[in-house]
């Protein structure tokens, strides 16, 4: 059994929201590389060249790529032989604070949605779930910075079964058509489809956490997704919403058993500034097994 420490994820979060904030991740810098070479709009074009203007300026100034820095998404899977001990969302609400401050990024949490919009001046409380696995050997962290507007663009819908695929789509292309030009486009739309009204959400971040450059976990999927895909540019909503043909880099689809009564889906957002990443533990949790513990 491994046991992953709460100072151990603490640091990883710590560590890795300076460079989320300011260093664009490489498959959605070279998305906007390859759209640059394809947009055919000058004023998309115009955009694609702010966008990447802008990343190559925050990577080496080492300055937010974004004035909106996001909340702080914080997910850990784990397998079957691994478990957590120890108070692991203070060890993580600490890290996030500290990261910060120290990099002088926007805090932009409020104390309370409906009752106290009091900003709590650290960007706490993180917001932060566990998703354990049935098979061993699985302890990965995933972490995002989210933005307001790309939120603020989504939405969850229960649809019901006879609606089917066709409803799916439907609702996708409404959302991009109504939302997308306020989610800072280029686009990474995560679908989730499944679950339950409170879990579909999740299903469409953890969408959102899939690398561009990597390819869907089944055929089924990969056409599905290139399906939206290509459905969603042709509305030519653009580049900053301004008209083109990148409206969308990619679409990623997550699934999920579902109540036989329901068709659960929702659609995620992801902005131009897709600022997220996921760490694998399990090389530190084998080398300190390796060592004599089981603890890292």
């Amino acid at each position: 059994m491994y046991f992953i420490d709460p100072k151990l994820l603490g640091d990883v979060v710590y560590q890795a929201i300076p460079t989320l904030a300011c260093v664009l991740p490489e498959d959605v810098l070279a998305s906007l590389e390859q759209a640059s070479q394809k947009e055919t709009s000058p004023r998309g074009q115009l955009v694609i060249s702010q966008l990447l203007e802008n990343a190559r300026i925050a990577a080496h100034d080492t300055v937010p790529i974004c004035q909106d820095t996001g909340t702080v998404w914080v997910s850990l899977e784990i397998g079957s032989d691994v478990a957590v001990k120890g108070d692991v969302f203070s060890r993580v609400n600490a890290a996030v604070a500290r990261a910060y401050d120290e990099a002088c990024l926007r805090k932009s949490v409020v104390r309370n949605a409906l009752f106290d919009r009091t900003n709590t001046s650290d960007n706490t409380p993180a917001f932060c779930d566990i998703h354990p696995h049935d098979v061993p050997g699985v302890a990965k962290v995933h972490i995002m910075l989210k933005g307001g507007g790309s939120d603020n663009a989504s939405r969850v819908v229960m649809l019901t079964p006879g609606a089917g695929r066709e409803a799916i789509v439907e609702e996708v292309l409404s959302c991009v058509r109504e939302k997308g030009p306020n989610a800072c486009p280029p686009l990474i739309v995560g679908i989730g489809v499944g679950a339950t009204f409170d879990k579909v959400a999740s299903l469409a971040k953890q969408a959102l956490m899939r690398p561009l450059d990597e390819p869907a976990p089944d055929e089924q999927t990969a056409a599905f997704e290139a399906e939206l895909a290509d459905a969603i540019n042709k509305l030519g909503v653009g580049p900053a919403g301004l008209g083109g043909d990148t409206t969308a880099f990619d679409v990623r689809v997550k699934t999920a058993p579902c109540h036989i009564a329901a068709l659960p889906l929702a659609i995620n957002m992801g902005c131009s500034a897709m600022r997220r990443t996921t760490i694998d533990l399990m090389p530190l949790l084998r080398e300190c097994a390796d060592k004599g513990g089981a603890n890292v």
